[in-house]
C-alpha cells in the first residue's frame, strides 16, 4: 500500500512537500533476547510494550519462551488459550490473544507451539494465513524469546526484523551475550543488534558495559552494535514483579520506567520499517 505523508513546508513558496513511503501490511517485529537467563529480558519486553501502547501504537507481545512463558504472569494475566487452539481447533489469533493493560495483547506459545514441528502442510498454511490476518491489525510485535542459543531462540531472532540483546554488567552476562551475538554474526542472521544494559548502578557503569561488549565485538565480529539505552537498578522492578503489575503502570516516574521511555524513544525515532515475511520465516523454522 502506498501512502503519501507530508514531511515539511517549503519556505520559498509555502507549499506542502510530500514524500512517498511504502508500508507493508506486516508490523514491525522486534525480538528481545539474551545470552543469559535472569537479566530482566521479559520485564523489559512487557514494560516496553506498555510504553509503546501508551504512545498510541497497537502492540502485541508474543511470548516465545516456550515451556517457560511468563510475560503474562508479569502482566497479571492468565490467557485462556494458546497457539495450540489456533493450530488444532482453528481459533483465530484475535480470539487467543489475551487483552492486557493499555490494549497490549499477549499471544502465548503454550504447549501447542512445541508441536508445530510436526504440523502437516495444510495446518501450516492455515496457521500462516491466521498470522497474516492478525498482523494487519498491529503496529509492533515484540517477541520475548527464551535465553541462550537454542534453535528456537536463533529462529525467532532470524525471523524478526530487529533484535535487542539485553545484558547486565555481570561478566557472565557479557560472556553469554557475546556468544549469542557471535552466532548471529557468523550465520549472518542480522547485520546489526541493539544492546540494552539492564540493572546498571549508574550511567557510567552502563557505558563501561557497552564499551566492553563493543570492543570485543568490533575486534572479532562483523556486525554493528546499536546502543539503545540503559535501565538502572531499581527497587520498583522487583516489587512490580512480585505484585504482577508492571512498573510502567504503578511507578511511571521510577528510574526504570524512565529508562524504558528512553529506549522506546530511540526505537520509534529510528528509520526501521516493517519487515515483510516474519511469519513466513517463522513457519519455515517449524516446518
Amino acid at each position: 500500500m502506498r501512502l503519501w505523508q507530508p514531511v515539511g513546508i517549503r519556505q520559498k513558496c509555502g507549499e506542502t512537500v510530500y514524500k512517498e513511503e511504502i508500508f507493508s501490511s506486516e508490523p514491525r517485529t522486534i525480538a528481545i533476547t539474551s545470552g543469559k537467563g535472569g537479566v530482566g529480558k521479559t520485564s523489559i519486553a512487557v514494560n516496553l510494550a506498555l510504553y509503546l501502547a501508551n504512545e498510541g501504537n497497537k502492540v502485541t507481545v508474543f511470548d516465545a519462551d516456550l515451556g517457560l512463558a511468563n510475560a503474562e504472569v508479569m502482566l497479571g494475566i492468565i490467557p485462556p488459550y494458546s497457539l495450540y487452539e489456533a493450530v488444532y481447533d482453528g481459533m483465530p489469533l484475535e480470539d487467543i490473544a489475551a487483552q492486557g493493560p493499555l490494549g497490549v495483547r499477549i499471544i502465548s506459545g503454550g504447549t501447542g507451539f512445541l508441536e508445530m514441528a510436526n504440523l502437516d502442510h495444510v495446518r501450516r498454511q492455515q496457521l500462516l494465513k491466521m498470522f497474516k490476518q492478525y498482523s494487519s491489525s498491529n503496529d509492533i510485535i515484540l517477541i520475548d524469546t527464551s535465553a541462550g542459543i537454542s534453535k528456537n531462540v536463533l529462529g525467532f531472532a532470524a525471523a524478526a526484523g530487529e533484535i535487542i540483546v539485553v545484558v547486565t554488567p555481570e561478566p557472565t552476562s557479557l560472556t553469554d551475550a557475546y556468544a549469542l551475538i557471535k552466532i548471529i554474526s557468523n550465520y549472518k542472521l542480522h547485520t546489526e543488534v541493539g544492546i540494552v544494559v539492564n540493572r546498571s548502578a549508574d550511567r557510567r557503569e552502563a557505558m563501561q558495559t557497552l564499551r566492553k561488549i563493543s570492543n570485543v565485538v568490533g575486534r572479532f565480529l562483523s556486525i554493528n552494535i546499536n546502543f539503545l539505552g540503559w535501565i538502572p537498578e531499581d527497587k520498583y522492578v522487583s516489587q512490580a514483579i512480585k505484585r504482577q503489575k508492571p512498573y510502567f503502570l504503578t511507578n511511571p516516574n521510577s528510574p526504570a520506567a524512565k529508562g524504558i521511555g528512553g529506549i522506546a524513544r530511540v526505537l520509534t525515532n529510528s528509520e526501521k520499517t516493517a519487515t515483510v515475511g516474519f511469519w513466513n520465516k517463522l513457519m519455515g523454522l517449524f516446518s
